[in-house]
């Protein structure tokens, strides 16, 4: 009863249900009969190098004989393994270049950059203080005019001389480098549109400004700038400090060594 009365319905709109039955098995007649496979499974590895390194590693053990599936066993595994692998290295990378800055729910407790840039400017300082202390005794030795000098008399005003001259020497390359920029004058910003280009504004230039009048105003195409996660050895590192199978290895000893 339910059939027919859909019968009905489309016998009401017109529409006959065995020829467009027809219709459908005859258009997808090829898919009839069928059957669909999955794609051919591709090794990871080369298979040929890596057989012949499985083989090494079995003669070892009594095993002569090792089938291909065997191979292709473990080039998936290495497939899987390195997948894992890069996946959790990322996820470490990522947590690293994390900035809590501007996080309303952190306070930062310490700033070493700060630190080592006050320690820095001390240093700076005590080298400055020492340098003028320096040109105060070579100063007063090369003033001083006793008739009997020493030889480290002799020395300082030696080195008080030489000291006159260097500081002469910069005082004339600074002012050389002065005038030399007085005479190029400013320096003039370089351009960003280049000819071929559409502007920002919408504004042809070079071979897209005969076509400007068709095609109106004109904006320039933006392109996603693709993110790239730089992973280093310190990340890696830490990696295989959090896996078991791996905290122990020979593989993490070498790494803590470079």
């Amino acid at each position: 009863r339910d059939d027919d009365d859909i019968n009905d319905v489309a016998s009401m709109a017109g529409v006959n249900l065995n020829e467009e039955s027809a219709r459908i098995m005859a258009t997808n007649s090829d898919l009839v009969g069928t059957q669909i496979q999955s794609c051919k499974d591709e090794p990871f590895l080369a298979a040929i190098p890596l057989h012949k390194r499985i083989l090494e590693t079995a003669k070892k053990l009594g095993i002569t004989d090792v089938p291909a599936e065997v191979v292709t066993f473990i080039s998936h595994a290495t497939q899987n393994r390195l997948r894992t692998v890069i996946e959790k290295v990322t996820v470490i990378t990522q947590h690293r270049m994390e900035s809590y800055k501007d996080d309303e729910w952190y306070e930062q407790a310490t700033d070493v950059r700060s630190q080592l840039k006050f320690f820095e400017q001390l240093e700076r300082l005590e080298k400055q203080r020492k340098d003028e202390q320096e040109r105060e005794i070579l100063l007063k030795a090369a003033k001083s005019r006793s008739r009997q000098e020493d030889p480290e008399q002799a020395r300082l005003k030696q080195k008080a001389k030489e000291m006159q001259q260097q500081e002469l020497a910069q005082m004339r390359q600074r002012d050389a480098n002065l005038t030399a920029l007085a005479a190029i004058g400013p320096r003039k910003k370089r351009k960003l549109d280049a000819p071929g280009l559409l502007s920002i504004g919408g504004e042809g230039m070079g071979l897209c400004g005969g076509s400007q009048a068709g095609l109106g105003t004109a904006s320039p195409r933006q392109y996603p700038r693709q993110k790239i996660t730089r992973v280093n050895l310190r990340d890696f590192i830490f990696y295989m400090e959090q896996e078991r199978e791996m905290s122990h290895s020979l593989l993490l000893y070498r790494a803590l060594l470079k």
